[in-house]
């Protein structure tokens, strides 16, 4: 009889082994930390998950998220597989989940710079020492992170030498414009492109940027500690082979415009996101354990 029952667990336990392994092998699940809602998602990756399905022989399922700390509990539970993710939340998502990277996906001119007014006087970011400063959201990567590091790149202590103000960029360039604030922490593509390059009132000469910092790590595909190794291979193989219609599928989605001349960087490692790293530790975060603003 104890035989018997032994025998039933072991075959229990085989059938859900089994079942797991079918299910890895058999279906992609793919989700993205800064798009919420299923209906986005497939809006802006579905082409992009159609292409993968039909290379790799696999089902994609597409997997809404709503927080990136949502993200990082499927990773860790074991319910996606994939997930396309910034650097910031890379950082937190290794250290909460092991994850690692596959892909990463080049965003150009991906940098942080800090903008003053072309008239202010201010020629450096020494000159910003006591002043109130502008940042996107806290925990941004280019719009916060990568510009406090910027700061402390060049001496100063971001915390406490400058007043932060964390506001919507198109919110600090005004404050800029209207001089509530000395300096404006940016992305400066998305800067350039959505807000002065639409500003009515002020011509491009009338900002200057005092600090560029060095390109930012790219955003990055991580597949779970779980995910058969062939399969990370195989989609690893597909980015390689089918580049090109992946880039045209993933610029249909109008959100998607960030990656506009993207190239995919299949040697991605993990150390090409000390610097974010080091930004987490200026703002106070050593140990990056934390989505910060979450």
């Amino acid at each position: 009889m104890l035989k018997r029952i032994i025998g039933a667990a072991g075959l229990a336990a085989a059938l859900t082994v089994t079942a797991a392994t079918a299910h890895a092998a058999d279906v992609i699940r793919f989700a993205v930390t800064d798009v919420e809602g299923l209906e986005t998602l497939q809006r802006e990756y579905g082409p992009f998950a159609d292409i993968l399905k039909d290379a790799s022989g696999m089902d994609v399922e597409l997997f809404p998220v709503t927080s990136r700390t949502a993200a990082a509990e499927a990773l860790r539970a074991e319910k996606i597989d994939f997930v396309l993710t910034g650097p910031a939340e890379y950082v937190v998502m290794r250290k909460l989940t092991k994850a690692y990277p596959v892909i990463g996906f080049s965003r150009p001119d991906y940098f942080s710079a800090i903008v003053v007014m072309a008239d202010s006087g201010i020629n450096g970011p020494a000159d910003l020492k006591g002043e109130t400063v502008a940042f996107s959201d806290i925990g941004s990567t280019s719009g916060h992170l990568g510009p406090m590091q910027l700061l402390a790149d060049y001496g100063l202590d971001p915390r406490n030498d400058v007043k932060s103000l964390h506001v919507h960029r198109n919110v600090g360039h005004e404050a800029l414009k209207r001089g509530d604030v000395a300096g404006l922490g940016v992305n400066y593509r998305s800067w350039t492109d959505k807000v002065r390059a639409k500003d009515t009132e002020f011509e491009p000469g009338a900002f200057k940027v005092i600090a560029r910092g060095p390109d930012l790590p790219n955003d990055v595909l991580l597949a779970g500690p779980h995910v058969d190794s062939a399969v990370v291979e195989k989609v690893r193989d597909i980015f390689a082979e089918r580049s090109d219609e992946l880039v045209t599928a993933i610029l249909k989605g109008e959100e998607n415009q960030k990656y506009k001349g993207m190239k995919f960087l299949p040697g991605v490692e993990d150390r090409d996101y000390q610097y974010i790293r080091d930004a987490y530790a200026t703002i106070g975060y050593p140990q990056y354990s934390d989505f910060v603003g979450n």
